[in-house]
Protein backbone atom coordinates (compact mmCIF):
# COMPACT_ATOMS: atom_id res chain seq x y z
CA UNK A 1 0.00 0.00 0.00
CA UNK A 2 2.72 2.22 1.01
CA UNK A 3 4.41 1.83 -2.64
CA UNK A 4 1.34 3.04 -4.53
CA UNK A 5 0.72 5.83 -2.04
CA UNK A 6 4.18 7.09 -2.87
CA UNK A 7 3.16 6.50 -6.43
CA UNK A 8 0.17 8.92 -5.95
CA UNK A 9 1.82 11.58 -4.35
CA UNK A 10 4.24 11.31 -7.24
CA UNK A 11 1.51 12.03 -9.28
CA UNK A 12 -0.28 14.65 -7.28
CA UNK A 13 2.67 16.50 -7.36
CA UNK A 14 3.64 16.52 -11.10
CA UNK A 15 0.70 16.54 -12.79
CA UNK A 16 -2.22 18.30 -9.98
CA UNK A 17 0.31 20.83 -8.39
CA UNK A 18 -0.90 19.73 -5.04
CA UNK A 19 0.10 21.71 -2.17
CA UNK A 20 2.60 20.18 1.29
CA UNK A 21 -1.00 20.82 3.04
CA UNK A 22 -3.37 18.87 0.21
CA UNK A 23 -0.13 16.22 0.23
CA UNK A 24 -0.60 15.87 4.15
CA UNK A 25 -4.51 15.13 3.93
CA UNK A 26 -4.57 13.19 1.33
CA UNK A 27 -1.46 10.78 2.81
CA UNK A 28 -3.42 10.73 6.31
CA UNK A 29 -6.54 10.13 5.05
CA UNK A 30 -5.34 6.76 2.92
CA UNK A 31 -2.80 5.73 5.75
CA UNK A 32 -5.99 5.90 8.04
CA UNK A 33 -7.63 3.69 5.57
CA UNK A 34 -4.71 1.09 5.24
CA UNK A 35 -4.56 0.67 8.93
CA UNK A 36 -8.60 0.25 9.14
CA UNK A 37 -7.57 -2.35 6.96
CA UNK A 38 -5.61 -4.46 8.76
CA UNK A 39 -7.02 -3.81 11.71
CA UNK A 40 -10.82 -5.33 10.94
CA UNK A 41 -9.39 -7.79 8.41
CA UNK A 42 -11.25 -5.60 5.23
CA UNK A 43 -9.15 -6.30 2.23
CA UNK A 44 -6.62 -7.84 4.17
CA UNK A 45 -4.58 -10.93 4.18
CA UNK A 46 -2.25 -12.39 6.45
CA UNK A 47 -1.99 -8.64 8.26
CA UNK A 48 -1.36 -7.10 4.49
CA UNK A 49 -3.87 -4.62 2.64
CA UNK A 50 -4.81 -6.47 -0.90
CA UNK A 51 -5.79 -4.04 -3.61
CA UNK A 52 -7.91 -6.86 -5.11
CA UNK A 53 -10.22 -7.77 -2.09
CA UNK A 54 -10.78 -4.06 -1.51
CA UNK A 55 -14.43 -3.61 -1.70
CA UNK A 56 -17.61 -1.99 -1.24
CA UNK A 57 -18.47 -3.54 2.23
CA UNK A 58 -14.82 -2.49 2.88
CA UNK A 59 -15.67 1.29 2.67
CA UNK A 60 -19.03 0.98 3.94
CA UNK A 61 -17.38 -0.62 7.25
CA UNK A 62 -14.86 2.03 7.29
CA UNK A 63 -17.30 5.04 7.24
CA UNK A 64 -19.52 3.38 9.61
CA UNK A 65 -16.26 3.15 11.60
CA UNK A 66 -15.64 7.44 10.92
CA UNK A 67 -19.11 7.90 12.21
CA UNK A 68 -19.11 5.77 15.26
CA UNK A 69 -15.50 7.86 16.38
CA UNK A 70 -18.00 11.06 16.13
CA UNK A 71 -16.39 12.54 12.58
CA UNK A 72 -18.24 15.16 11.32
CA UNK A 73 -19.87 14.54 7.63
CA UNK A 74 -17.36 17.32 6.55
CA UNK A 75 -14.69 15.07 7.48
CA UNK A 76 -16.03 11.77 6.31
CA UNK A 77 -17.01 13.07 2.75
CA UNK A 78 -13.10 14.37 3.00
CA UNK A 79 -11.94 11.33 3.70
CA UNK A 80 -14.15 9.41 1.18
CA UNK A 81 -13.14 12.00 -1.50
CA UNK A 82 -9.04 11.58 -1.02
CA UNK A 83 -9.99 7.79 -1.36
CA UNK A 84 -12.01 8.11 -4.32
CA UNK A 85 -8.87 10.14 -5.95
CA UNK A 86 -6.58 7.37 -5.04
CA UNK A 87 -8.92 4.53 -6.48
CA UNK A 88 -8.92 6.70 -9.75
CA UNK A 89 -5.18 6.68 -9.83
CA UNK A 90 -4.67 3.48 -9.29
CA UNK A 91 -7.50 2.43 -12.27
CA UNK A 92 -5.41 4.96 -14.32
CA UNK A 93 -2.55 3.09 -13.69
CA UNK A 94 -3.95 -0.84 -14.37
CA UNK A 95 -3.63 -1.59 -10.30
CA UNK A 96 -7.23 -1.82 -10.42
CA UNK A 97 -10.11 -2.52 -12.46
CA UNK A 98 -13.03 -0.49 -10.94
CA UNK A 99 -13.05 2.79 -8.45
CA UNK A 100 -14.81 1.26 -5.63
CA UNK A 101 -15.37 4.39 -3.90
CA UNK A 102 -17.77 5.79 -6.41
CA UNK A 103 -20.17 3.45 -5.23
CA UNK A 104 -20.35 4.78 -1.66
CA UNK A 105 -22.76 7.45 -1.06
CA UNK A 106 -21.08 10.65 0.50
CA UNK A 107 -22.36 11.61 3.89
CA UNK A 108 -24.86 13.69 4.54
CA UNK A 109 -23.00 17.11 5.06
CA UNK A 110 -24.04 19.39 7.62
CA UNK A 111 -24.05 23.06 7.25
CA UNK A 112 -23.61 23.90 11.16
CA UNK A 113 -22.93 27.66 12.20
CA UNK A 114 -19.37 28.51 12.65
CA UNK A 115 -18.07 29.01 16.41
CA UNK A 116 -17.15 32.62 17.21
CA UNK A 117 -16.27 35.37 19.54
CA UNK A 118 -18.19 38.27 20.59
CA UNK A 119 -16.21 42.01 19.92
CA UNK A 120 -15.61 41.60 23.88
CA UNK A 121 -14.35 38.05 24.12
CA UNK A 122 -11.87 38.67 21.05
CA UNK A 123 -10.60 41.99 22.71
CA UNK A 124 -9.62 40.02 25.78
CA UNK A 125 -7.88 36.85 23.98
CA UNK A 126 -5.50 39.46 22.17
CA UNK A 127 -4.63 41.20 25.55
CA UNK A 128 -3.85 37.83 27.21
CA UNK A 129 -0.53 37.19 25.73
CA UNK A 130 2.24 38.93 27.86
CA UNK A 131 4.82 40.41 25.33
CA UNK A 132 7.97 41.23 26.73
CA UNK A 133 9.36 38.22 25.74
CA UNK A 134 9.84 36.40 22.46
CA UNK A 135 7.24 33.52 23.13
CA UNK A 136 4.61 36.00 24.37
CA UNK A 137 5.47 38.86 21.38
CA UNK A 138 4.84 35.70 19.22
CA UNK A 139 1.72 34.70 20.73
CA UNK A 140 0.53 38.03 20.43
CA UNK A 141 1.55 38.55 17.11
CA UNK A 142 -0.20 35.31 15.70
CA UNK A 143 -3.63 36.24 17.25
CA UNK A 144 -3.43 39.75 16.07
CA UNK A 145 -3.09 38.61 12.23
CA UNK A 146 -5.45 35.89 12.54
CA UNK A 147 -8.01 38.57 13.81
CA UNK A 148 -6.62 41.53 11.65
CA UNK A 149 -7.02 39.55 8.39
CA UNK A 150 -8.87 36.52 8.36
CA UNK A 151 -5.92 34.17 7.47
CA UNK A 152 -6.22 30.30 7.50
CA UNK A 153 -4.16 28.29 9.75
CA UNK A 154 -2.22 26.72 6.86
CA UNK A 155 -1.44 30.21 5.26
CA UNK A 156 0.19 31.55 8.67
CA UNK A 157 2.54 28.83 8.81
CA UNK A 158 3.73 29.48 5.69
CA UNK A 159 4.41 33.39 6.18
CA UNK A 160 7.79 34.42 4.90
CA UNK A 161 9.49 37.65 6.43
CA UNK A 162 9.30 38.73 2.73
CA UNK A 163 5.31 38.36 2.61
CA UNK A 164 4.71 41.33 5.25
CA UNK A 165 5.04 44.57 4.00
CA UNK A 166 4.98 46.73 7.20
CA UNK A 167 5.22 50.27 6.04
CA UNK A 168 2.66 49.63 3.34
CA UNK A 169 0.17 47.70 6.36
CA UNK A 170 -0.23 44.64 4.13
CA UNK A 171 0.05 40.88 4.12
CA UNK A 172 0.98 38.94 0.68
CA UNK A 173 -0.98 35.43 1.51
CA UNK A 174 -0.96 31.89 -0.78
CA UNK A 175 -4.10 30.91 -0.35
CA UNK A 176 -5.45 27.58 -1.60
CA UNK A 177 -4.99 26.65 -5.18
CA UNK A 178 -1.77 28.91 -4.90
CA UNK A 179 -3.61 31.99 -5.33
CA UNK A 180 -1.71 34.94 -3.84
CA UNK A 181 -4.22 37.96 -1.91
CA UNK A 182 -2.83 41.01 -0.54
CA UNK A 183 -4.48 41.47 2.10
CA UNK A 184 -4.95 44.89 4.35
CA UNK A 185 -3.57 45.13 8.34
CA UNK A 186 -4.20 47.36 10.90
CA UNK A 187 -1.88 49.95 12.83
CA UNK A 188 -2.34 48.28 16.13
CA UNK A 189 -1.58 44.75 14.29
CA UNK A 190 1.85 46.19 12.56
CA UNK A 191 2.94 47.29 16.19
CA UNK A 192 2.49 44.09 17.49
CA UNK A 193 4.20 42.59 14.70
CA UNK A 194 7.47 45.03 14.72
CA UNK A 195 7.62 44.17 17.97
CA UNK A 196 7.55 40.78 17.86
CA UNK A 197 10.21 41.00 14.92
CA UNK A 198 12.56 42.22 16.98
CA UNK A 199 12.34 39.37 19.78
CA UNK A 200 12.53 37.30 16.22
CA UNK A 201 15.48 39.13 15.24
CA UNK A 202 17.38 38.11 18.71
CA UNK A 203 16.42 34.87 18.90
CA UNK A 204 17.78 33.91 15.44
CA UNK A 205 21.44 36.13 15.70
CA UNK A 206 23.02 32.44 15.64
CA UNK A 207 20.98 30.66 13.50
CA UNK A 208 22.64 29.53 10.02
CA UNK A 209 20.89 29.70 7.49
CA UNK A 210 18.29 32.13 8.93
CA UNK A 211 14.52 30.56 8.69
CA UNK A 212 12.55 32.82 6.43
CA UNK A 213 9.78 31.71 8.12
CA UNK A 214 7.86 34.51 10.00
CA UNK A 215 6.87 32.70 13.07
CA UNK A 216 8.90 30.08 14.70
CA UNK A 217 8.76 27.82 17.59
CA UNK A 218 10.84 27.83 20.99
CA UNK A 219 13.98 26.60 19.68
CA UNK A 220 13.83 28.99 16.59
CA UNK A 221 12.59 26.56 13.72
CA UNK A 222 9.46 27.03 12.31
CA UNK A 223 6.41 26.55 14.00
CA UNK A 224 3.74 23.52 12.52
CA UNK A 225 -0.02 23.87 12.57
CA UNK A 226 0.12 21.59 15.68
CA UNK A 227 1.66 24.20 17.52
CA UNK A 228 -0.25 27.00 16.51
CA UNK A 229 -3.15 25.33 17.81
CA UNK A 230 -1.40 24.47 20.68
CA UNK A 231 -0.70 28.30 21.71
CA UNK A 232 -4.70 29.28 20.96
CA UNK A 233 -5.73 26.41 23.01
CA UNK A 234 -3.43 27.39 26.18
CA UNK A 235 -5.49 31.05 26.06
CA UNK A 236 -8.81 29.51 25.69
CA UNK A 237 -8.40 27.19 28.28
CA UNK A 238 -6.58 29.75 30.80
CA UNK A 239 -9.51 32.28 30.23
CA UNK A 240 -12.31 29.02 30.05
CA UNK A 241 -14.11 30.87 26.73
CA UNK A 242 -17.18 29.08 26.27
CA UNK A 243 -17.57 27.02 22.87
CA UNK A 244 -14.90 25.19 20.90
CA UNK A 245 -12.76 27.98 20.28
CA UNK A 246 -10.16 27.25 17.57
CA UNK A 247 -7.81 28.91 15.12
CA UNK A 248 -10.85 29.15 12.65
CA UNK A 249 -13.08 30.41 15.01
CA UNK A 250 -10.61 33.73 15.02
CA UNK A 251 -11.31 33.74 11.48
CA UNK A 252 -15.02 32.95 11.63
CA UNK A 253 -15.39 36.17 14.65
CA UNK A 254 -13.00 38.19 11.79
CA UNK A 255 -15.76 37.78 9.42
CA UNK A 256 -18.78 38.15 11.28
CA UNK A 257 -17.43 41.45 12.98
CA UNK A 258 -16.48 42.52 9.31
CA UNK A 259 -20.28 41.82 8.18
CA UNK A 260 -21.69 43.48 11.31
CA UNK A 261 -19.92 46.49 11.04
CA UNK A 262 -21.53 46.92 7.70
CA UNK A 263 -18.38 45.62 4.92
CA UNK A 264 -19.86 44.56 1.66
CA UNK A 265 -19.85 40.36 1.39
CA UNK A 266 -17.73 40.40 -1.73
CA UNK A 267 -14.89 42.60 -0.29
CA UNK A 268 -15.00 39.62 3.20
CA UNK A 269 -15.26 36.81 -0.02
CA UNK A 270 -11.88 38.52 -1.55
CA UNK A 271 -10.09 38.91 2.01
CA UNK A 272 -11.37 35.54 3.21
CA UNK A 273 -9.92 33.86 0.11
CA UNK A 274 -12.97 32.08 -0.84
CA UNK A 275 -13.81 30.99 -4.67
CA UNK A 276 -17.29 31.11 -4.12
CA UNK A 277 -19.60 34.05 -2.38
CA UNK A 278 -22.56 30.87 -1.18
CA UNK A 279 -19.19 30.10 1.31
CA UNK A 280 -19.03 33.33 2.54
CA UNK A 281 -23.10 33.92 2.80
CA UNK A 282 -22.96 31.57 5.55
CA UNK A 283 -21.73 34.54 7.48
CA UNK A 284 -25.03 35.91 7.22
CA UNK A 285 -26.77 33.88 9.39
CA UNK A 286 -24.39 34.63 12.68
CA UNK A 287 -25.96 37.92 12.17
CA UNK A 288 -29.53 37.19 12.21
CA UNK A 289 -30.88 38.00 15.63
CA UNK A 290 -28.98 41.25 15.51
CA UNK A 291 -31.19 42.33 12.64
CA UNK A 292 -34.29 40.73 14.19
CA UNK A 293 -33.42 43.19 16.69
CA UNK A 294 -32.75 46.08 14.41
CA UNK A 295 -36.40 45.34 13.00
CA UNK A 296 -37.95 44.88 16.15
CA UNK A 297 -36.94 48.24 17.46
CA UNK A 298 -36.88 50.11 13.91
CA UNK A 299 -40.16 48.60 12.05
CA UNK A 300 -43.37 50.15 12.71
CA UNK A 301 -45.14 46.73 12.34
CA UNK A 302 -43.14 45.28 14.91
CA UNK A 303 -43.14 47.70 17.39
CA UNK A 304 -46.99 48.58 16.78
CA UNK A 305 -47.24 44.27 17.51
CA UNK A 306 -45.47 44.67 20.59
CA UNK A 307 -47.18 47.63 22.06
CA UNK A 308 -50.03 46.20 21.36
CA UNK A 309 -49.56 43.17 22.77
CA UNK A 310 -48.51 45.22 26.01
CA UNK A 311 -51.85 46.47 25.86
CA UNK A 312 -53.87 43.34 25.41
CA UNK A 313 -51.63 41.54 27.80
CA UNK A 314 -50.83 38.55 25.87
Amino acid sequence: MLNYLSQFSDYLIAEKDASPHTLSSYRNDIEQFSHFLRESGHGSFEGQVRLEKIDRLALRSFMSHLYEQSHSGATMRRKLSALSSFFKFLCREGYLKTNVAKSIPAPRKVNRLPAYLSVDEMFRLLDMPEADSFLGARDQAILELFYSTGVRISELVALKLNDLHLNRQTLKVLGKGKKERLLPMGGKTVAVIKNYIDFRSIKTQKTRPAPERVFLNYRGQPISVRGVRKIVEKYVLRDRFTGRISPHSIRHSFATHMLDAGADLRAIQEMLGHASLSTTQKYTHLTIDRLMETYDQAHPRAERKKVSAETTGK
